[in-house]
């Protein structure tokens, strides 16, 4: 597993390809082997004021182009990606440990996105309002002007691109803080952009989260702040923007998500349904897994062997190797709180039926490596059935009635999304409307549609993305009052 890649070293601020003015570097190790694959600038507050100060300057210019030009930068974005596409795949998997099968998508996904919302970019509009007869009232949308982008770590080029599309499109400019442990796809990034954008308008600024990430947020010219990654962070972030200024943070936070069998269905559908919700093939590194599987007492034996031996079946190694379903953690704390959450479930009554182990062999004698893991017999008072791991264990809850599952699935802080299984389309459609989730997924799951906005209740986040509603969400609504004289 020597891979080796050489990318860019260097961020965009204000057009150009810059070091850190401190002259720091952070080191990117490769997950599956330890080794340092490649650098990034170690950014400082001044490098942040920098961008900043950058972006203010783009933002007017950029806003005031029609949106027919914005919408052409959009999709030449795109076909650089896709350009590089090939590239961009190979540093993403060398630098997350995700498997390269599944993130295939991610630039496809990221493309769409920018495609998506070049097409809305008209759709920045107001409303005329019948507010007094002798008057016209009208609104328009405005631009905050410089937002500011925090990616996380499992899918850092996707976020960087299709979650910064809707504020492009409005007319802001962008600040991306890619995430410390995954930084080099965004460098990658970087040098495409500058070839696309004109000066300031997307801004890549590495470093860590304690100095860069803090200081994006709480710096007076920076209004608009979006942030995807764990519940702690999401409220520190809401603090520290409120100690600083009057600011609209939204958040895409963790998930507890259940995924919900009534015994109606088909069993081998369900248990792969339940695999693949849990997003094992980066080892359950996603907000959105179904991390809780709740299954009727008559079907709870049936359907777990299935599962069982599904996760048993899992070969890990190599996430370069399109033969492999599954690589490493993304870094050394990843894995650490797997396993500290694999000591907790023993110790509070779980069952293992499956992983829970770090493979053996010369290839695993470094790397972040643990092996897909799944717990029965877990109890909704338990940690693993409350607490967000962010790692490759699926819970396992028995139930018996419609209202004690709803229950179960409600009993936890998180509110992102959820599955239901069952061909009763009443039930069905009475669970979802029960369940305190943004995102509901009926006889499917995982999935996300452009155009469908995600998001989450409770702890899991302010704001939804992926639709309309996030473009929106990047401008301010200003109203005007017209006085129209009577005739003299």
């Amino acid at each position: 597993m020597g891979h080796k890649m050489a990318t860019s070293e260097r961020m965009l601020i204000g057009g150009e390809l810059v070091e850190s003015l401190g002259g720091a570097w952070d080191e990117s190790i490769n997950p599956a082997t330890e080794e340092v694959i490649g650098r990034a600038p170690a950014a400082d507050q001044r490098d942040v004021d920098k961008a900043v100060q950058a972006a203010e300057h783009a933002w007017p210019t950029w806003a005031a182009r029609p949106p027919k030009e914005r919408a052409e930068t959009l999709r030449l974005l795109g076909e650089k990606l896709r350009e590089r596409a090939d590239e961009l795949l190979k540093i993403e998997v060398l630098d997350t440990g995700n498997s390269i099968t599944p993130m295939r998508m991610d630039v496809g996904v990221s493309v769409d996105s920018l495609n998506y919302y070049a097409g809305l970019a008209y759709e920045v509009k107001g409303d005329t309002l019948p507010g007094a007869a002798d008057h016209l009232h009208m609104t328009i949308r405005e631009p905050y002007g410089t937002v500011v982008r925090i990616a996380p770590f499992n899918h850092p080029l996707m976020f960087a691109v299709a979650r910064t599309a809707a504020a492009l499109a409005a007319g802001n400019s962008v600040i991306v803080k890619p995430p410390e442990t995954s930084p080099l796809s965004s460098l990658m990034l970087a040098d495409i952009a500058r070839e696309v954008f004109p000066p300031g308008v997307f801004n890549v600024v590495t470093g860590r989260g304690s100095m860069v990430g803090d200081a994006l947020v709480r710096h007076p010219g920076v209004r608009r702040i979006a942030f995807i990654g764990s519940v702690p962070t999401g409220r520190a972030i809401q603090k520290a923007a409120a100690e600083t200024g009057v600011k609209h943070v939204s958040l895409e936070l963790g998930g507890k998500n259940p995924m919900i069998v009534f015994p109606d269905v088909d069993l081998d559908a369900a248990a792969r349904a339940a695999v693949a919700g849990m997003n094992f093939t980066w080892l359950g590194q996603s907000c959105g897994s179904t991390s809780r599987l709740l299954l009727h007492t008559d079907i709870y034996d049936a359907v777990l062997e299935r599962v069982a031996q599904i996760v048993g079946a899992f070969r890990v190694g190599d996430p370069m190797d399109p033969s492999n379903d599954v690589g490493p953690l993304n870094s050394a704390a990843q894995m650490q709180k797997t396993q500290h959450y694999i000591e907790v479930g023993k110790q509070d009554g779980g069952r293992l039926v499956a992983g829970g182990i770090r493979p053996t062999g010369k290839e695993f004698a470094r790397g972040f490596w643990i092996k897909p893991t799944v717990f029965a017999d877990v109890t909704p008072d338990m940690r693993l059935a409350r607490e967000e791991v962010f790692g490759p264990i699926l819970s396992v809850i028995r139930w018996s009635t419609e209202d004690e599952v709803v229950d179960i699935a409600n009993s936890t802080e998180f509110g992102l999304t959820a599955a239901i299984w069952t061909n009763d389309i009443h039930r069905a459609l009475r669970t979802a409307r029960r369940v305190r989730s943004g995102h509901i997924w009926i006889n499917t799951f995982s999935a996300h549609y452009t155009g469908v906005p995600f998001g989450g209740y409770k702890s899991s986040g302010i704001g939804r993305e992926e639709g309309l509603e996030e473009l929106l969400s990047y401008t301010e609504a200003k109203t005007i009052n017209i006085a129209v004289h009577k005739q003299k």
